[in-house]
């Protein structure tokens, strides 16, 4: 699928999440704080890139090259536990799986050509997706809450209360 569908297919697999969902206060819990963790992620590595001006290599980036879309995942995850449907988790996979390993191809292509030396001795170091549990390769990068600021994480951070409140609701109202 083209990347540029990535979002509005989310926004999509969002909805048929909600529509499938079939909460309970123990799984919306339990997906809470699987999704927190996905954000807290996402949030060490928006606070370590500078898009297309520097190769982010510290923090998150020195364990996985796409920290963002590791805690993406997570985040679904949560979301998913939360939803309490295996159809909802299967639109989260089928989402994920469609998306996800070509974003990733086209930006690790991207990223070789526009850094192609510091690409190459930090590919050949960190994995791609799954992350290493000790850091690894350069570590050129310091976390900057401006960055997190100019990388809008502040809008996937207001998305997560957004859906709990969406599937709490699903839960009260269409139990």
């Amino acid at each position: 699928m083209p990347s540029r569908l990535r979002v509005p297919f989310g926004y999509l697999a969002g909805v048929l999440v909600v529509g499938l969902a079939r909460p309970s206060p123990a799984s919306l819990a339990a997906g809470g704080v699987i999704a927190l963790a996905g954000e807290a992620v996402r949030l060490w590595a928006s606070g370590h890139i500078d898009k297309t001006r520097a190769l982010a290599t510290g923090g998150p980036y020195a364990r996985t090259r796409n920290p963002l879309y590791f805690g993406s995942l997570v985040m679904a995850v949560g979301v998913a536990v939360a939803a309490s449907s295996l159809w909802a988790a299967l639109a989260v996979t089928v989402y994920f799986a469609a998306f996800y390993p070509s974003v990733m191809r086209e930006e690790a292509a991207f990223l070789s050509a526009r850094f192609p030396g510091e690409y190459a001795a930090w590919a050949a170091e960190v994995p791609l997706f799954v992350p290493r549990l000790r850091p690894a390769g350069p570590r050129g990068t310091r976390f900057e809450w401006p960055r997190v600021r100019r990388n809008r994480e502040w809008q996937t951070a207001l998305a997560l209360p957004a859906m709990a409140a969406v599937l709490w609701a699903r839960a009260v109202l269409f139990p």
